[in-house]
């Protein structure tokens, strides 16, 4: 027999559970509100304000001004080494996030915790304390300094050292990227593969590299950001010569300490300009990658 509703007894308990559910449901909208609101103060105080005033003190003194700055000869030349530097840098990093991932996710070998352990070191290292070991390692009084000037193969202070470091601090962005995607999809798909005759290379090609693709992106995404604002490793091995061996940040850099503040600010405008459509880029990798 079903028991009766006790309204006297059972009407406040209901209504009192109504009231603190609500109450509830309040402080959950202020605590969220409130979340969102010091998350948007923070990017206006931290990202947008300084972008902006990028873009303003950049164009202060009109856009003649502004055109002279990024066309001088030693911005044009800043800019070419960066790109340069990028062109390089990213392909080789590419080539060995995806052969040492290959090599941790798909195989079992003694020394694997080893090479991560290495892969990861650049994330531990300075950038500066990187630049002083290449320098140690192939400036004039280096390790290997007496023969490259006897055999005239400059590696500090020119192209090859800028590279060098700059791979030094970027190599691990894509081989992380992919360890851990590669690992989550396994070794079922390629075994198939190569059970049905196909050979190691069409494997790679036609079944890993299609599942890695948008996690190949990212990491390219994320290395070529870095690599075109690495300052610490390159400042060191770079001598700062001008039109020779400033990337953009050193130029930056250079601009700035001789007060040209609209000519600082003008490059920098250009590498505000890449970080945009790198964030837009990578945005649209990881809105694809989701849908897939």
């Amino acid at each position: 027999m079903t028991k009766p509703l006790n309204v006297e007894h059972d009407s406040p308990s209901i209504a009192g559970h109504g009231a603190t559910k609500s109450y509830a449901m309040q402080e959950s909208m202020i605590v969220k509100w409130s979340l969102i609101a010091i998350s948007l103060v923070f990017l206006a105080l931290f990202l947008i304000l300084p972008l902006v005033s990028i873009f303003v003190t950049a164009l202060e003194k009109g856009w003649a001004t502004y055109v002279a700055s990024i066309t001088d000869p030693d911005a044009l030349a800043a800019i070419k080494l960066t790109l340069t530097v990028v062109l390089i840098v990213v392909p080789l990093n590419a080539i060995f996030g995806i052969v040492a991932a290959w090599a941790i996710t798909k195989f079992s070998f003694k020394g694997k915790n080893v090479l991560i352990t290495l892969i990861d070191l650049p994330f531990a290292v300075s950038p500066v304390i990187a630049g002083l070991v290449f320098i140690l390692l192939f400036g004039a009084q280096g390790l290997f300094g007496e023969w490259l000037f006897q055999n005239d193969i400059k590696i500090v202070f020119a192209l090859p050292g800028i590279v060098i470091a700059t791979m030094f601090v970027t190599f691990p962005f894509v081989a992380r990227e992919l360890i851990p995607l590669m690992q989550m999809q396994g070794i079922t798909e390629e075994e198939a593969s190569i059970s049905l005759g196909a050979s190691g290379w069409k494997t790679f090609f036609l079944v890993t590299l299609p599942n890695i693709k948008w996690g190949l992106l990212y990491g390219l995404i994320l290395c070529n950001a870095r690599t075109i604002g690495e300052f610490g490793a390159v400042s060191v091995v770079s001598g700062h010569i001008r039109g020779m061996t400033n990337t953009m940040p050193l130029h930056i850099e250079i601009l700035y300490n001789e007060y040209q503040f609209t000519a600082a600010f003008a490059v920098a405008s250009l590498m505000s300009i890449l970080a945009i459509i790198t964030i837009i880029i990578k945005n649209f990798i990881e809105w694809k990658a989701k849908d897939e």
